[in-house]
């Protein structure tokens, strides 16, 4: 309504467009670029103003909070918010006049932001991308998507240039990036998995990334000067027994990490993984190296964030799917307003870290429920697979047997008594399984062929046994 506009800045005649995946339907960021005539860049994240709908104490808030998130699971989302704002009224949606918080940030030549303004702002979103498109145009250069969207492919390839150049500079700082594929279940009308395969992100999943990023920090550090009551996105410094351990099992490798004072500098980790970058060990130490570092949480002091490389950090981008970004965009508003007297400090201060905790918490339950919910799709998929024949690497030892992950992502377990041709042991130290009699020995990273044995639906668990190099068999079905 006019009502709603009033005292907003306008941008509706900026481009600007949405990029997400094909089937997203809560679309809460849009994103403009320009470059300027000095040289420098204006980088503008454009969110969802979700509290103009969502007043605090209502019973939508409540819910929400009691929520703390959306949860993406395989065949479903359970959302955050009720359809009708998350898909209808707060979805930045193509053509439609809606109501944001905007971050417009001035990038210089070398990456720095070097001003910025956080405004409630009115936007109309000129197309909605998708990640393949965007992808097709900036990386595979294919003229028909090229033409169908002739008029903002010169922002894209100005966003890649940008995001590039955000991208190098937090990497000199220390940021890690882990590359893990995510898994993709394609599943059929009834909802049983048709394929499974690795989830990659292309350049255009990391163009969003970037300027969310710079958005998220843009918008921390902002608060934290203001001395404002807030909500961080922070991750602590790793326990040094961790690292100690990771250490000593990457030395098996012959790679090493410099312990400053016991502390590990994120850069170390950084350049950890730039080695083994494409190697056959890649993905466990990846995954060893995640494993070492401590849970990302939300809290009221601003500590940094470790994995970032970041000291302030928060989340701000997400206010349909997150309760914390919702809860720092009213406390955005009330400042920007003039609104945050001493009573509405005191409010903020006895609320936020209750709501630091449960939101933090709740994060975890709907992590979990996703990993299972992608276990069981995993499971049934390997139930018509039983017999088969397949290649992978070994991703994980315990003294219970060995973890086998396929191309595909899909993770299976060979028990310790059936490891054929010896008796087995465990060494913790290196990360091993080796024949009491033979010394043959099996490590993390290793190709090995298994064949699929049994599922159990119950425990989310796949069986595999070890096919050892003598056997023969026709039937080797690539994963």
């Amino acid at each position: 309504s006019e009502a709603d506009r009033a005292g907003r800045m306008d941008l509706r005649d900026w481009p600007m467009v949405t990029i997400d995946g094909e089937d997203a339907k809560d679309l809460d960021d849009a994103v403009s670029v320009t470059r300027e005539a000095d040289g420098t860049w204006c980088l503008g994240v454009h969110i969802a103003d979700v509290t103009n709908y969502v007043q605090e104490r209502s019973a939508l808030d409540v819910e929400a909070l009691k929520r703390g998130t959306s949860v993406y699971l395989v065949d479903r989302v359970i959302p955050m918010l009720p359809h009708t704002l998350s898909n209808g009224i707060c979805s930045l949606n193509q053509g439609e006049d809606r109501l944001a918080l905007s971050c417009i940030m001035t990038v210089d030549a070398r990456g720095n932001i070097i001003g910025h303004q956080i405004a409630e702002t009115v936007i109309r979103v000129d197309r909605r991308m998708s990640y393949t498109d965007v992808n097709k145009i900036i990386t595979l250069k294919d003229p028909e998507t090229t033409e169908k969207y002739r008029e903002f492919a010169d922002m894209f390839f100005l966003m890649k240039e940008l995001a590039d150049l955000l991208r190098a500079k937090r990497r000199k700082r220390g940021s890690i990036d882990f590359d893990f594929p995510e898994t993709k279940v394609v599943l059929d009308g009834e909802g049983h998995p048709l394929d499974i395969r690795p989830y990659d992100r292309n350049p255009a999943t990391k163009i969003i990334e970037d300027f969310m990023l710079a958005a998220n920090e843009t918008v921390a550090q902002d608060f934290f000067w203001q001395e404002a009551p807030f909500l961080y996105r922070t991750h602590e410094t790793p326990d040094t027994e961790k690292i100690k351990k990771l250490s000593t099992f990457i030395n098996n490798f012959g790679y090493h990490i410099h312990l400053g004072g016991d502390e590990v500098h994120p850069k170390e980790l950084q350049k950890l993984l730039e080695k083994i970058d494409d190697t056959p060990v890649e993905p466990l130490i990846s995954r060893l190296t995640l494993r070492s570092m401590k849970q990302a949480r939300y809290s009221v002091e601003c500590t940094g964030h470790f994995g970032l490389a970041a000291k302030y950090y928060c989340h701000f981008t997400s206010p349909i799917r997150r309760y914390p970004d919702l809860q720092i965009h009213r406390i955005i508003k009330e400042i920007l307003r003039g609104r945050m007297d001493e009573k509405r400090r005191e409010h903020y201060n006895n609320i936020l870290p209750a709501v630091a905790k449960q939101t933090s918490d709740l994060e975890r339950r709907a992590d979990e429920a996703e990993r299972e919910t992608i276990k069981m799709k995993k499971v049934e998929y390997m139930e018509k697979r039983i017999g088969r024949i397949y290649e992978g690497v070994i991703s994980g030892i315990t003294k219970y047997g060995m973890y086998v992950e396929l191309p595909n992502t899909i993770e299976g377990m060979i028990h310790v008594t059936d490891i054929p041709g010896d008796y087995f042991e465990y060494l913790e130290d290196t990360y091993e399984m080796v024949g009491e009699h033979t010394g043959k020995s099996y490590k993390l990273g290793q190709t090995v062929r298994i064949q699929v044995t049994g599922t159990d639906r119950l425990l989310r668990q796949i069986q595999f046994a070890l096919i050892s190099d003598e056997t023969e068999n026709d039937d080797l079905f690539s994963a």
